[in-house]
């Protein structure tokens, strides 16, 4: 087992001491964010769903701006140009809203920088046997910049090109 130092690992333990439990947990979650911990062990099940959720939106919406914007940009060469503005235009609407919608609700929280780990190995290096939790969300700190550069430019060019299919339709 590789012993982490402080610095690397925060635990969020479940530990209630009185009413105002959650918001304490919520305050802990947040600070250890903030802090930028490598690895950040949220033990009370609700917080740690929470979490793992709002991960995994934000990643749907990565994805989602992603691939559509791609669709958008390579239809036009698998299809007939009559028919591809039909599925290229909608595609490059959707990669243009997710990309938006990721920017505005998700670009500057900082649990985008965090992935849900479920790779055994890796959480077996973790002090998981300390906790009183079967069941803990274990976030690892990642390097968004690429795949925030990757969907912005992706959508940026779908909307180049809707803006110029839409050009060319209306204008003629």
């Amino acid at each position: 087992r590789v012993t982490l130092s402080s610095t690397e690992c925060y635990i969020v333990h479940e530990i209630y001491n009185g009413e105002n439990a959650q918001d304490q947990f919520e305050y802990e979650l947040e600070q250890a964010l903030e802090a930028q911990y490598k690895y950040i062990v949220i033990e009370p099940t609700r917080i740690g769903d929470e979490t793992a959720r709002w991960i995994t939106v934000g990643n749907c919406l990565h994805k989602t701006a992603v691939l559509a914007g791609t669709t958008c940009l390579f239809t036009p060469l698998a299809l007939p140009v009559d028919y591809s503005h039909y599925i290229s235009l909608p595609a490059g609407v959707l990669s243009v809203a997710c990309c938006t919608l990721y920017g505005i609700s998700w670009q500057f929280d900082p649990c985008c920088k965090y992935q849900v780990e479920y790779d055994a190995y890796k959480l077996s290096r973790l002090p998981l046997h300390t906790l009183t939790s079967s069941s803990p969300v274990v976030l690892v700190r990642k390097d968004d910049l690429h795949r925030k550069r990757l969907h912005n430019t992706i959508a940026l060019a779908a909307l180049v090109y809707c803006v110029k299919k839409i050009y060319e339709l209306y204008a003629v």
